[in-house]
């Protein structure tokens, strides 16, 4: 599939940051050498959606199902249908800001210390209104707008492109910590004007013209096979491009706490693991693993490649090979090779936001295997 695509139509992946991302180019270059124009591309992990977004970018139908709220809406904004423009997104968030909308606003210290009141109240009304209505194209991109503002870096002379105090792009601040570093640090919550903030990124996102496909994306647990069934109905997927939860991390609720309140979840921190892959031992792992690979097969292309990412982080010392192995094992996956991809990072906009520092990346493997 020889599809030019320009740099500017690729900016709308990088809409909110996601700290379990894979780069764009891994799927981009998967489908762009191997895909038909009739190819279906499925993601059981979808993320931020960036599989999805690389299908669209060549013009191919694409599924995703991920257990976070957070992820559904990343990749529903990148696949809205129509491409909404920057015009009717500020529009929209200009028409909210302007009306009288009774929301609760959260107080305390952490959110007296994270926002302005005035930032924090103009977040709030756009997240009450976003709650009660997000059906449209446009509504939907200004909901992922707001997710990737909600927090990140001051720059150097205190100002902000994000709505919040000195915080990292891709997880939330936990309150204890991050009032103990802004009260060190003299860290204060940046003036700023909330629809400015919104339009610059609406133009920075959704300028570039991008084709429209057919797609289905869903809330929803990959290990259980109705759900699959179901959304495979209509299309048989010819590839699927994922990369599952590493073992071990199970902080993918609570890193994203905030986002998640923006979407209807609590003020405070969850702590909980969500619905994901169980973390309770390798072998519960595995098993897991397993069954999402096994639905996947039931419903896939005689013909289907699964092609995904996996790795561990530090406190598991364990080879990410031997999990892909035995989560593929009894499974019609038949795997051909696994391959080197580096190591993992979350490079410097995480590691240097607090003060932390980085701990040693560990490798990560991209494992082929397909449907015998």
């Amino acid at each position: 599939m020889n599809t030019l695509i320009l740099p500017e139509q690729i900016a709308l992946n990088a809409i909110c940051p996601y700290f379990t991302m894979f780069p764009l180019r891994f799927p981009l270059a998967i489908l762009s050498r191997l895909a038909h124009s009739s190819d279906v591309v499925l993601d059981p992990f979808c993320g931020r959606g960036t599989t999805n977004f690389a299908a669209r970018l060549l013009g191919l139908t694409t599924i995703g199902v991920d257990s976070s709220p957070i992820a559904i809406a990343m990749t529903e904004a990148k696949l809205a249908t129509p491409m909404v423009s920057p015009k009717h997104i500020i529009s929209e968030a200009k028409e909210i800001l302007g009306r009288k909308i009774d929301c609760n606003v959260p107080a305390g210290i952490f959110w007296s210390s994270a926002y302005r009141n005035s930032v924090l109240l103009d977040i709030c009304k756009l997240r009450e209104s976003l709650l009660g209505n997000c059906r449209s194209a446009k509504r939907k991109a200004l909901r992922a707008i707001m997710l990737g503002a909600l927090h990140g870096p001051l720059r150097k002379e205190g100002t902000s492109s994000y709505f919040s105090n000195q915080a990292p792009r891709t997880y939330a601040p936990k309150p204890n910590y991050a009032i103990s570093f802004w009260r060190r640090m003299g860290c204060r919550a940046p003036h700023v004007d909330v629809l400015e903030i919104i339009a610059a990124r609406a133009v920075r996102y959704y300028t570039a013209n991008l084709p429209s496909v057919n797609y289905v994306i869903k809330q929803a647990d990959s290990r259980k096979a109705f759900i699959l069934q179901r959304m495979c109905a209509e299309h048989q997927p010819k590839f699927i491009i994922t990369s599952p939860p590493y073992y071990g991390l199970r902080t993918y609720v609570s890193d994203q706490w905030l986002r998640n309140w923006f979407l209807g979840g609590p003020e405070t921190v969850d702590y909980s693991y969500g619905v994901q892959l169980s973390h309770r031992g390798k072998e519960a792992f595995v098993n897991d693993l397993r069954a999402v690979w096994l639905n996947i097969a039931s419903v896939s292309h005689k013909r289907a490649q699964l092609i995904f990412r996996f790795g561990a982080i530090n406190d598991r010392h364990l080879d990410p090979r031997e999990i892909i192995k035995a989560s593929l094992k009894n499974t019609p996956w038949q795997l051909s090779t696994i391959v080197d991809a580096g190591t993992a990072s979350r490079g410097k906009r995480q590691a240097d936001s607090f003060g932390h520092k980085q701990s040693k990346a560990i490798a990560e493997f991209d494992a082929w295997a397909i449907r015998a």
